[in-house]
């Protein structure tokens, strides 16, 4: 590994503020969407796209986005997906009508695919000592899974107070910054390239799979798990995927060497912050609906209302896992990690129409917070364990190909179960609606959020019952290059929470 860079710290600034940037779109893009839809025209039955465009595009395209990294270089990567993703941001502001709205969304989910594997893999062969690592990924962690509360407060001044519009051009700004501050800061160490020639045959049937699976799950939520498109989607990802397996098994440079799978450590991160992913998804989307739509909050007030779980989080990654991933082993911060954020969970499962924000959402919040933010840290420290560093582009994608496929399926799979229970409760309550409907109604959705909040206390249960099982490294102290050969490093990765 070539000598520790002066400037990393700097450089940390400008690639968090990039990943900051990426986190706020996702929250940002949902509260302003409502606006968007009145002035642009886009009916209800295309509402869904303006969020499935950007997902799509943005996981169908990780592992060739992290590829590309690899062997284009990240840091010429990276400034190149901030500028297509601001210039993609300018064109969505600017949106006259439905066509351009969501030809920016793809967009931005392709410029994203680009940047976001080439930000991880750079952090990771920039801070090559474990406790700076340490230190370094705890604050990018913090930011990146406190990011998306941020964007819930800062998505509803701007809708509240500007116009939907702005939500999109307020990335431009933060991209501007990141990309000049990573063109003269950042300097990418020499040796890490993987000049191999593409993997073409892997990039479309990696690319089709991804895309298929993901719009599957979207479908779902809207069409049902019984809709032949639906089924059809799940059956066309199986059969791509497998073929994709089958065809990295055999070229001589595939996109994603199946050595990246199957080490046993690396396997379980992949797998519990898979699940995590989709408990998490399970609190944005229900709190959110909750807070707003059953308790009346404004967008920004809803906002503010998600500051306890960044509190926890923050503390969680830089005081706890941070400071605690050098020093125990993994599976000693995961595992509690995950059941503490699961406890988190069971406060929420309390939910009611009336129910006190100081006595149960608050103590939920910090809980599930302080829990993920401890998981997270020596969970992306694992994340690319023993991987190369030619092959840590196509790693960090691979983290957040796990995740954005993990949120596919928390949103589908959690409002499936929230709206049936939502169905079965005004079944059964059907009298009550004669004398206050509108109180029926709100127990009813209460009802369903609750239900499936369960569901994903269960989740993550198993998320540490499979780090606990599956991860059975000892302590990551020392260099970065200690438990591999040829520089090979336990890397960090931070996971980012789309939508």
């Amino acid at each position: 590994m070539s000598e520790t860079d002066p400037r990393r710290w700097k450089a940390l600034i400008f690639i968090a503020l990039a990943q900051l940037m990426v986190v706020l779109d996702a929250t940002i893009v949902n509260i302003a969407l409502p606006s968007a839809q009145q002035d642009l025209g886009i009916s209800d039955g295309n509402r869904q796209w303006v969020i499935t465009a950007y997902a799509l595009a943005f996981g169908g395209l990780l592992l060739f986005g992290g590829r590309i990294a690899d062997l284009w270089g990240r840091k010429r990567t990276f400034v190149t997906g901030l500028i297509g993703f601001a210039a993609a941001s300018a064109l969505g502001g600017a949106a006259t009508g439905e066509a351009m709205m969501l030809g920016a969304r793809a967009l931005q989910g392709v410029f994203g695919a680009l940047l976001a594997p080439a930000a991880l893999s750079l952090l990771a062969v920039m801070f090559t000592d474990a406790k700076e690592r340490a230190k370094a990924f705890g604050i990018y962690g913090a930011i990146a899974g406190g990011g998306g509360a941020v964007g819930l407060i800062l998505g509803g001044f701007l809708t509240e107070y500007l116009n939907w519009r702005w939500t999109f051009f307020v990335n431009i700004p933060f991209a501007v910054v990141a990309a000049l501050g990573a063109y003269f800061v950042i300097r990418e160490p020499a040796g890490g390239r993987n000049r191999s020639p593409l993997d073409i045959p892997g990039v479309v049937l990696s690319t089709l799979g991804l895309v298929s699976l993901v719009y599957g799950f979207t479908r779902a939520e809207s069409a049902g798990w019984s809709d032949s498109l639906t089924i059809g989607m799940f059956v066309a990802s199986a059969v791509l995927l497998a073929a994709f397996v089958l065809t990295e098994a055999k070229v001589k440079s595939p996109l994603l060497p199946l050595r990246v799978l199957t080490e046993r450590n690396r396997g379980g991160v992949y797998l519990s912050l898979g699940l995590a992913i989709i408990a998490m998804f399970g609190l944005f989307l229900f709190l959110t609906y909750y807070l707003q739509i059953v308790q009346g909050y404004s967008p920004v007030k809803t906002g503010f209302a998600f500051l306890p779980m960044i509190v926890g989080m923050i503390t969680g990654s830089t005081q706890i896992g941070a400071r605690l991933m050098t020093r125990v082993p993994p599976r000693l911060l995961m595992g509690p990690g995950f059941l503490v954020a699961a406890v988190g969970m069971l406060f929420l499962t309390q939910l009611d129409v009336g129910t006190s924000y100081a006595g149960v959402i608050l103590p939920g919040q910090l809980l599930l917070g302080l829990g993920m933010g401890t998981a997270f840290m020596p969970a992306m420290s694992l994340a690319t364990h023993g991987v190369e560093p030619r092959d840590s582009g196509v790693a960090s994608a691979m983290v957040n190909t796990s995740q954005q496929v993990g949120g596919a399926i928390g949103t589908a799979l959690l409002n499936t179960i929230a709206a049936s229970a939502t169905t079965a409760y005004l079944t059964d309550h059907a009298s009550l609606g004669a004398t206050n409907p509108r109180l029926l109604q709100a127990q009813a959705m209460v009802e369903g959020y609750t239900s499936a909040i369960w569901w994903a206390v269960g989740i993550l249960a198993v998320s540490a019952l499979i780090a606990a099982t599956f991860i059975t490294t000892g302590a990551q102290g020392g260099n970065a290059s200690a438990s591999s050969e040829d520089g090979a490093e336990d890397e960090v990765k931070v996971p980012v929470l789309v939508h």
